[in-house]
């Protein structure tokens, strides 16, 4: 293939690339005179017809994304029973090379680089394009450190085609989701699972799951959860390990979305920037936290005792009759008594005051940042950095998703000393509902139904099927599944049996009884019946409508008209009227005049 021209433009230079689907080429585009990569398909996708015809339709799909943390499509075509398809040229090498050569990222650089992938995939998503496969090996790290993923559109056209292909799948099976790994259908969520995976190998330069089989690990992405990634490497921030559990839960309903994935991951990037930073000065600060090498004997050995200072010798008053000493022994524990009361109550007063203001002692103020809207684990990360206590209650709301702030106390912007206690208000989500069973009833009943319960009629689907029409037929979620109130509810409502074309037969000259038998035995009903005047015998059909010979849809009604068995009679013609007498010889004076004049 080397030295070959494709399209008597692009010159393929060297392979610098391959896989089980296709091999990549450098190029130069002698039009543009500019380098170019060329992804060529094996020959057993491009001998596919109905693979061909998918992957033009999504390469095509993807050349229309432009991003810059997606590697541009710039052409699809084919020569000589090669598939191909053009994309910008990366000289950098691939995100699965970095993590082998470093065996692990830094947190910051890890979060750098996932963000730039949800980017891509929120700007892929929003065109309605799935990436399918989502992984190291198709992430490219550009000179500066940028990465642009790759592939878009191709593995979805591999994912599309028949299991004949299940090597492709086989080969990305430690990133793919439980859905792909179960065979059912792949969403936008099954991208965010995937780069889960990917950001929980860059933090701890391994896999969540691995095995002797491909089988093996499949089963262990539907059945086991993956090793905490601070339970590997302790260092990582806690909200990095939430990002990654949240991406990869097993229910595609309860991960994020690539914006909100993209948003948490947005956050934890300042965070950890800020944290650095403060690292950073902490080096100059005399007063700030340390680690010390650990106090030895000899240590101790080596500085100066200090002098021991007198104890001060105390005087008591000893009085000289008895009754007296009984009565200030009373008084002196009853004063104690009261003593130690106020200290408690006093004590009570401080510790409440200081769990509820912070330090007393302290004049060191902070402003407490706003967390209404933030998942749980990045709003506690966010007060704990200010030098914040937080107090996590639980309530239910309709309105925010579950793990999110509904509000907080101080409001955000307060003026608080440190350690001052903030409550944060976390959604449970809607009140816990279990899923009615709507199938068979009808659309009205099911959305009445519905409504009653707290739920939101979603998406509403029509389908041909043998359930009379408009009775609900399927359902998502389904019934008996746990749901929380005002959670919308998809359903898919029957149009009944689809029906066929039928071609209108010719019914001329048969009885009205005939034309309406043969019209049932043909799934058609007779419509209205006219008399026209014929000499054809009476009762006998004379017309239609429609047509001998239309397309009408089963089901359908032809009118007929009859003759009434009377023939037509013939119009005459209207006499002329009889002429006066004197407009007659009016006529015969103009006739005599006319002659005299010629």
């Amino acid at each position: 293939m080397i030295q070959r021209v494709l399209a008597r433009r692009y010159e393929l230079q060297e392979l610098i690339g391959g896989g089980g689907m296709a091999d990549v080429y450098k190029a130069h585009d002698k039009l543009l005179d500019r380098a170019v990569a060329v992804k060529i398909l094996h020959q057993q996708y491009a001998n596919d017809a109905e693979f061909v015809e998918k992957f033009r339709r999504e390469a095509t799909g993807a050349a229309k994304l432009a991003h810059p943390n997606i590697v541009n499509i710039y052409d699809v075509g084919e020569e000589d029973g090669s598939q191909y398809i053009v994309m910008e040229y990366v000289s950098g090498p691939t995100l699965k090379e970095v993590i082998q050569q470093k065996g692990q990222l830094e947190p910051f650089e890890a979060v750098r680089i996932a963000r730039e992938i949800a980017s891509a995939l929120e700007s892929a998503h929003r065109n309605n394009l799935v990436h399918c496969d989502i992984k190291p090996h198709n992430i490219l790290v550009m000179p500066d450190g940028h990465v642009k993923v790759t592939d878009f559109g191709i593995a979805r056209a591999v994912s599309a085609s028949t299991m004949t292909y299940s090597g492709s799948v086989m080969g990305s099976v430690h990133y793919f989701s439980p859905e792909q790994a179960k065979g059912t259908a792949i969403t936008t969520k099954s991208d965010v699972y995937s780069l889960g995976v990917v950001l929980y190998e860059m933090l701890t330069g391994r896999l969540p799951y691995d095995g002797e089989t491909p089988i093996s690990i499949a089963l262990k992405h539907l059945q086991e959860e993956p090793v905490p990634v601070r339970q590997l490497q302790p260092s990582i921030p806690p909200v990095l390990e939430a990002i990654v559990q949240k991406a990869m839960s097993k229910d595609p309903l309860t991960r994020p979305s690539s914006t909100e994935l993209y948003d948490d991951l947005n956050q934890a990037k300042g965070m950890l920037a800020e944290r650095n930073a403060g690292e950073g000065a902490a080096a100059q600060d005399p007063f700030a936290t340390r680690v010390i090498p650990r106090i030895t004997p000899e240590m101790m050995a080596n500085q100066p005792e200090a002098a021991p200072q007198p104890r001060q010798k105390r005087e008591y008053y000893q009085p000289e009759m008895p009754y007296v000493e009984e009565k200030e022994t009373s008084i002196f524990k009853s004063k104690k008594f009261i003593a130690v009361l106020v200290g408690i109550l006093m004590m009570g007063f401080f510790v409440g005051s200081f769990l509820s203001f912070g330090k007393f002692w302290s004049s060191a103020e902070v402003d407490v940042p706003d967390v209404v809207g933030k998942s749980s684990v990045v709003a506690q990360q966010m007060l704990e950095d200010k030098n914040l206590r937080v107090k996590l209650v639980e309530s239910n709301d309709d309105s925010v998703p579950a793990g999110q702030v509904i509000s907080q106390y101080p409001e955000a912007g307060a003026r608080v000393k440190e350690q001052r206690l903030v409550t944060i208000t976390i959604s449970k989500g809607g009140e816990e509902l279990t899923m009615p069973d709507l199938k068979s009833m009808s659309r009205s009943n099911a959305e009445e139904k519905l409504k009653k319960m707290g739920l939101k009629v979603g998406a509403v689907f029509e389908e041909n099927a043998k359930e009379p029409a408009g009775t609900v037929i399927n359902q998502d979620p389904r019934s008996g599944s746990k749901i929380t109130k005002g959670q919308s509810v998809d359903i898919t409502v029957s149009l009944g049996e689809k029906k066929k074309d039928l071609t209108v037969q010719n019914y001329a000259g048969l009885s009205v009884e005939s034309a309406k038998s043969n019209l049932e035995a043909n799934g058609l009903s007779l419509g209205g019946v006219t008399e026209e005047a014929s000499s054809k015998p009476k009762g006998t059909v004379i017309g239609q409508s429609p047509a001998a010979g239309s397309t009408v849809t089963e089901g359908g009604s032809v009118s007929l008209v009859i003759s009434s068995g009377r023939a037509a009679e013939p119009e005459k013609q209207p006499s002329a009227p009889t002429e006066s007498p004197a407009t007659a010889k009016q006529k015969t004076d103009a006739s005599k005049l006319t002659i005299k004049l010629e």
